[in-house]
């Protein structure tokens, strides 16, 4: 099954890890899939529930999704925007990029948080303490040409016929809020920010959060996937040992290409965490391949 890429990216995306996210989710799966770090979404959007509320801290993303859902942006509009704000930026450079940035930091116009996200330094979302976007130009006066316009146009045309059909809702809160609310026949899969890795999404991630985290899982009822990073060749992820040892660990290595600087883009072992037992076949030559697990 291809893999839908949605119009939003982000560091730490998973799109090449989506199959093995979606192979271990149980078959009897019935209620919500939920998740409190929606990030990308690209997991939500290749999953496909039925049903699913995907949150997040960050407002602008959440903005952008709901205004795709109500029908206030559609691909038809993304083109034209695109196309005439590509010609600017083509004029104009990073001058042009800047005045962007200025005027989304001031308006919030969700079509100008896909514009900066598109043509900023390598696809990040970052933004300063005082809540305003901060990622450089990435030094591309001719970043929409029409191929590229066209690729994004076809991202927010899928994102669009799935809401069409599914029932997804996108709500701006925090994770514990997103948690507690969850039921017993829903799935909660979560992707926060990296602990010791990415700081500087939304807002911050550190050991407390973490920890928090930890503990509103651990009493949910709902039956939860957790990605995480285990380990690369510099050092390990040593929650996983300490506060979510008691669940199950399955590894898998990821090769991330979003990052400020070529030495960090390397290989990392990636961790799903789950309170029930995964088993992850994936299909080869048509043919169900029973694949090693590394339980931890």
């Amino acid at each position: 099954m291809k893999i839908a890429v949605p119009p939003i990216k982000c560091q730490g995306i998973k799109t090449k890890l989506v199959p093995w996210i979606r192979a271990i989710i149980p078959d009897n799966f019935t209620g919500k899939w939920i998740e409190p770090f929606m990030g990308s979404g690209v997991v939500a959007y290749n999953v496909r529930p039925e049903k699913a509320v995907l949150c997040d801290s960050n407002p602008h993303l959440i903005e952008f999704y709901n205004s795709v859902k109500s029908g206030r942006i559609t691909s038809d509009l993304v083109r034209d925007f695109l196309r005439a704000e590509g010609e600017k930026l083509k004029k104009d450079g990073q001058d042009y990029y800047y005045e962007v940035r200025q005027r989304f930091n001031d308006d919030n116009d969700p079509l100008d948080f896909l514009f900066l996200n598109r043509s900023c330094f390598n696809g990040m979302i970052r933004f300063n303490k005082k809540g305003g976007f901060n990622v450089p130009f990435c030094r591309k006066p001719r970043r929409f040409e029409q191929a590229y316009i066209t690729k994004i146009v076809n991202q927010v045309s899928s994102v669009q016929t799935l809401l069409n059909y599914h029932d997804f809702e996108f709500e701006c809160q925090d994770f514990e809020t997103t948690v507690i609310n969850a039921s017993d026949n829903d799935i909660i899969y979560c992707d926060p920010p990296y602990i010791g890795r990415y700081a500087d999404y939304y807002n911050g991630w550190d050991e407390k959060h973490e920890i928090r985290l930890n503990e509103l899982l651990s009493k949910s009822g709902s039956r939860f996937i957790l990605s995480t990073w285990h380990s690369n060749d510099y050092r390990k992820n040593t929650y996983l040992n300490t506060i979510w040892s008691k669940f199950n660990t399955l590894t898998r290595e990821h090769f991330y290409h979003i990052g400020g600087f070529e030495k960090n883009r390397n290989p990392m072992l990636e961790a799903l965490v789950t309170n029930f037992k995964a088993v992850y076949v994936e299909k080869s030559n048509n043919k169900a391949e029973q694949l090693p697990l590394f339980e931890m």
